[in-house]
């Protein structure tokens, strides 16, 4: 595509050749090759504007930079060069150009919240699904269409680079996806992943303590999420969460809809938990009963979101309750039962926030007749001070504590841990500390009795480790098995 094509509703000056022809877009010096236009992005450990040379050599017809940080005269003359005030925000509508804007095509559906947003994409996507909507769902655990994964290499975030995010969004096209679900993160939107995009409806879950490395304060958090709103047609959002006036002010004087347990225009009434989870839905045409295969409060606030949506978008009340009670699938390493012939109840969960690990280990006790047991860590690299607040739930609330490590990346584990106990030593319970995470789980399952439940939060749906700067393969569900095996 020619660059002046790609340059639609991106505010520059600089010299260039409208007529340079451009291949390929990216922000990575290794990726370029001759007829890339190369995007200089600033990070917290990195600036791309450093590498305008490599991108230079490796062949890029076009740089985009950023204002005050022009890259030296002799590049200027040899190439197209543009300043824009922010590089992020021209990624953004620059790569929707590249792929002629596919996510107008689309209706756009985005989730946001600290916890709930992948589980939440799942329940929307299948009732929209089985309503007769072609679906595509991008999120944490896959990128589908129509039900079905797709192979997606370059996707390694919740919320994808504009570049491959336009990219699949234009892959959905041609697929006849109409509907597109997906989570949104607070980075995404911090970082203007989102940006000019417009979504039909903007999802709200909840918000707790998390991402603070990057965020600095709840405030700053707060606000991230909330720019989605700001960008949606309709709101969809938890009455029930302090943060959702945040979220409605940003969205301004466009309609929305709430929901709840203890308040909300769509409320859950008479919920039973177990085996499964019943509610009746009171809406403005009555109550209706809803039965839900997956556990816990928290998704009961999960459906009344999904529920909400596929309201939102004009879809039959009897059509959403039809599609929902005929049986939502759940997403993989969300409270995922490892089933055994020893009757012993183990779950691998998610789980890596304060919110998220009371939410499972409150949801696993509502259903267990023994003792507790909760295994977990806290990875490394990322907001430290959640670390003795988890500790002190897991020990307020479990009968058992087996702390190990997560991803550590390029923290010492064993400070990690001493973080995490910190807070656990504050609570009666007895735990012990097992670094190794292998080892722990073999050591956890090994003293399971039957009415007991081990959950192993933490990872859910990860194949991998980061210790250092290396990923090894580990699968929770996996290791479970294997210790399983063994007595």
């Amino acid at each position: 595509m020619k660059l002046d094509r790609l340059l639609k509703n991106v505010i520059h000056t600089g010299s260039f050749c409208g007529e340079t022809e451009i291949s390929l877009i990216t922000h990575d010096s290794r990726a370029v090759k001759p007829g890339a236009l190369f995007i200089c992005l600033r990070g917290e450990n990195f600036d791309g504007h450093k590498f305008i040379p490599q991108a230079i050599e490796a062949g890029a017809s076009a740089i985009i930079a950023e204002e005050g940080i022009a890259p030296p005269i002799e590049f200027c003359f040899a190439n197209s060069v543009l300043l824009v005030k922010n590089t992020r925000e021209a990624m953004a509508h620059i790569s929707a150009n590249f792929y002629d804007n596919p996510a107008e095509k689309l209706r756009l559906i985005g989730v946001t919240g600290t916890n709930g947003k992948t589980t939440t994409t799942y329940f929307i996507e299948e009732i929209l699904r089985k309503c007769g909507r072609k679906t595509g769902l991008i999120g944490t655990v896959c990128i589908a269409a129509n039900g079905k994964p797709l192979n997606i290499p370059f996707a390694t975030s919740t919320t994808p680079d504009p570049p491959e995010l336009h990219k699949i969004f234009a892959q959905m096209l041609e697929l006849g996806v109409q509907d597109v679900v997906m989570e949104v993160s607070s980075h995404a939107l911090a970082l203007c992943k989102m940006e000019g995009l417009t979504f039909d409806v903007g999802v709200f879950t909840n918000l707790t303590q998390d991402h603070l490395d990057f965020h600095g304060t709840m405030d700053n958090y707060r606000a991230a999420k909330a720019r989605l709103f700001s960008q949606s047609r309709f709101a969809v959002v938890n009455s029930d969460d302090e943060s959702t006036a945040t979220m409605l002010k940003f969205h301004g004087d466009d309609p929305f809809l709430t929901y709840g347990i203890d308040s909300g225009d769509l409320r859950a009434l008479h919920i039973e938990f177990c085996n499964q989870t019943t509610f009746d839905l009171q809406e403005t045409g009555g109550l209706r009963r809803f039965v839900l295969n997956n556990q816990g409060r928290f998704n009961v606030y999960n459906s009344l979101a999904a529920i909400g949506v596929a309201l939102a978008l004009g879809i039959p009340a009897d059509d959403v309750q039809r599609a929902f009670n005929s049986g939502l699938s759940g997403v993989p390493g969300r409270i995922q039962s490892v089933p055994n012939e020893r009757g012993l109840s183990i779950f691998v969960d998610y789980a890596h926030t304060p919110d998220g690990l009371e939410n499972i280990i409150s949801a696993v006790r509502e259903c267990t007749t023994g003792r507790l047991i909760t295994l977990f860590g806290c990875g490394g690299d990322r907001d430290r001070e959640k670390r003795p607040i988890m500790g002190k739930i897991a020990g307020r609330l479990s009968d058992f504590c087996f702390l190990t490590s997560d991803n550590p990346r390029t923290e010492n584990p064993a400070e990690i841990l001493t973080q995490i106990e910190s807070g656990v030593c504050e609570t009666p319970v007895t735990y012990q500390v097992i670094e190794d995470r292998r080892d722990a789980i073999f050591a956890a399952i090994k003293m399971l009795a039957p009415g007991d439940s081990l959950i192993i939060a933490g990872k859910g749906h990860e194949d991998y480790q980061i210790i250092g700067a290396e990923k090894f393969y580990f699968d929770d569900f996996k290791v479970a098995n294997e210790a399983l095996s063994t007595i």
